[in-house]
């Protein structure tokens, strides 16, 4: 295992979480908007 000095621990980044809190975001307001829209909107299911 490497020992990492203070400065290059500042300097490492994780991009990949922030993308996933993003998405994470967007998924649970697009659910929201679903609910919402069949709420205000009922329709029959034309099976």
């Amino acid at each position: 295992m490497i020992a990492l000095e203070k400065e290059e621990m500042l300097q490492v980044s994780g991009g990949a979480v922030k993308w996933g809190v993003i998405a994470g975001i967007g998924a649970f307001a697009s659910f929201v908007l679903g609910v919402i829209d069949g709420w205000m909107n009922p329709q029959k299911c034309n099976g």
